[in-house]
């Protein structure tokens, strides 16, 4: 049982499923983005933010049923949830009910009305439902009989329903293989599609391929019936949504757009520039970037077409258009086609002698260079940048973002130094939330140079700059940072004591060893001056004994010639001479 459970629940977060499916969805890559989003509601069911990017997923993978379902459950508990109503809105269109998809996008623009994507959508949803039904100032109805017929149209369709549903299977097959529409209505409507759908009517007629089947067990005729049934659902929707003859229409309502712009005013020129770029703006800062860069390249071309007389500044607008492209680009995932837009932003900058946007260029192509991880070309295109920088914010993320590609390279010496140079540059602007990133990555370098006291130091700033602009999560991540560095600091101490512990015990041993040297060296000096006093002592005694010897031989003869009083004066210096001896011994 507790293995089941284990298996049933992913290993992961929730936020580490949601970036990375939001990743591969805007990579294109919608089936492993589905697995992440299912993982994601497994750790919390009914998120509706979830809820919503797996609708996405599945529309995108054409299953519109489950894409709906997720975004009616979205709005489940908040009826004015706006991603939701968005979303069921694009799921209706996509499905062909316009008139519902209408309603949607307006009960959005109604809560958020300074969203772009509700305008639009409410505008392409009325030109739909146009194209399907006319204007309606064009259609009159007329009763000029009885209304009998309907009835009898209504017997006559449900006398087909039956007859269908008794059809063999061989039958269907027979019908799906009949052409449903002019093949020239067909090749309008599906363009290059329509290749591929008369390569797989070919392989229709091979009888033999159709009975065989894949390693999987799959039958080829169904494989190739549902790839011509889904060409199908979609030339059908793209008939619903703008009719052969609504194509034609707009065709030439482009043409005479096109020959009026041609000849507008300088005035007009102008409006028309400043609103395609509010337009380019919004889109992409409103989760549009596909169509922000649709747009960008339209305007981009239009005025490509356009003389330098009509368009004093067409450069700056041209390089500022492809600057547009790439940011657009970005964000959906594409990263080389984004830096060949921003070099082509910087190439046009440098021809044309535009300071402001070569900056931005730079700026940019740091940027995209850091995303795909080349981090030493990032950091040489923003040094090449920070000449050109006006403000102290701007040096202040220029400083950070250098340092944090050199903490990514283990550089921690020149990530420190930029990591300063930001809190420099913050401190100057005044900025507490850049002052808080640039302090985060001194530490964070300091750590890497094993300098923890100043690592701790910088994070309990960090911490009350994080406190002073009510940041939870910088609070979370900035405390988990300070017990790891306590650890470390603490784990450095006790290797410096212990280092320091065993360096004194050989310091004692020498110094014990030297001090027993030293005694035997003094023994010895004692001994031998001991040895030289004696020998000194018995030298002393020597010469003494000799002196005395000496004057006994001097008074020999008078000893001789004296009489017996003379005999006892002798004896009695005899002992005196005999006590001085001993006294001096």
């Amino acid at each position: 049982m507790a293995a089941a459970a284990a298996d049933s629940v992913p290993a992961g977060t929730f936020p580490s499923f949601m970036a990375e499916g939001t990743l591969l969805c805007r990579r294109g890559e919608y089936g492993k983005a589905l697995a992440c989003f299912n993982n994601a509601l497994k750790l919390r069911a009914g998120d509706k933010d979830c809820l919503v990017a797996r609708s996405k997923c599945y529309l995108k993978l054409g299953d519109t049923e489950n894409s709906l379902k997720d975004a009616e459950a979205s709005l489940q508990n908040d009826k004015t949830f706006s991603k939701g109503l968005y979303q069921k809105a694009e799921i209706l269109y996509t499905m062909g009910d316009f008139e519902f998809a209408l309603v949607f996008y307006h009960r959005g623009y109604r809560l958020r009305p300074e969203l772009q994507k509700f305008r639009l959508g409410i505008e392409k949803s009325q030109e739909a439902i146009v194209n399907c039904i006319g204007s309606p100032s064009s259609v009159k109805l007329e009763n000029k009989e009885d209304l009998c017929f309907i009835s009898r149209q209504a017997e006559s369709k449900k006398a087909n329903q039956k007859l269908q549903v008794k059809l063999t299977k061989d039958q269907k097959w027979t019908r799906k293989r009949e052409p449903v529409r002019n093949p020239k209505t067909e090749r309008q409507l599906l363009g290059e599609l329509y290749a591929d759908k008369a390569y797989l009517e070919k392989l229709l007629r091979d009888e033999d391929l159709m009975e065989s089947s894949t390693k999987q067990g799959i039958k080829v005729a169904d494989l190739v019936l549902s790839g011509i049934s889904y060409l199908d659902t979609r030339s059908e929707f793209w008939q619903q949504q703008k009719p052969i003859y609504a194509r034609v229409r707009e065709r030439k309502l482009r043409q005479q757009r096109w020959m009026r712009d041609k000849k507008q005013k300088p005035a007009e020129v102008g409006r028309y520039i400043v609103k395609s770029m509010e337009d380019i703006e919004m889109l992409l800062t409103g989760d549009c970037p596909e169509e922000s860069c649709k747009k960008a390249e339209r305007v981009l071309k239009t005025i490509q077409g356009w003389s330098d007389d009509e368009v004093p500044n067409k450069n700056e607008l041209i390089g500022n258009l492809h600057s547009c492209i790439g940011n657009a680009q970005l964000e959906m995932g594409q990263m080389e086609a984004a830096l060949q837009s921003h070099k082509m932003d910087l190439e046009v900058a440098r021809q044309n002698d535009l300071p402001d946007a070569v900056s931005r260029a730079l700026d940019n192509i740091g940027r995209v260079y850091a995303r795909i991880g080349k981090f030493q070309q990032a950091i040489d295109t923003w040094e090449e940048k920070i000449p050109m920088a006006k403000s102290s914010l701007e040096k202040t993320w220029l400083f950070h973002e250098i340092g944090q590609c050199y903490l990514e390279l283990d550089k921690a010496e020149a990530a420190q130094n930029y990591g300063q140079k930001s809190l420099q540059s913050a401190d100057e602007e005044g900025d507490v939330e850049w002052q808080l990133h640039a302090t985060v990555l001194v530490a964070q370098a300091q750590v890497k140079l094993k300098d923890y006291r100043s690592a701790i130091l910088n994070f309990e700033k960090a911490l009350e700059k994080a406190k002073l602009i009510h940041n939870e999560d910088a609070q979370k991540a900035i405390i988990s940072a300070l017990d790891d560095v306590s650890k470390s600091f603490i784990e450095e101490l006790h290797g410096r004591r212990e280092e320091t512990t065993a360096y004194s015990l050989k310091e004692g041993s020498f110094s014990a060893g030297s001090t027993e040297d030293d005694n035997l060296e003094k023994g010895r000096e004692g001994e031998e001056s001991e040895r030289s006093t004696e020998h000194r002592g018995g030298e002393k005694q020597k010469a003494a004994a000799a002196a005395a010897g000496t004057r006994e031989d001097h008074r020999g003869p008078r000893q001789e010639g004296g009489e017996e009083g003379g005999e006892e004066d002798a004896e009695s210096k005899g002992e005196e001479r005999r006590g001085a001896r001993q006294k001096k011994k």
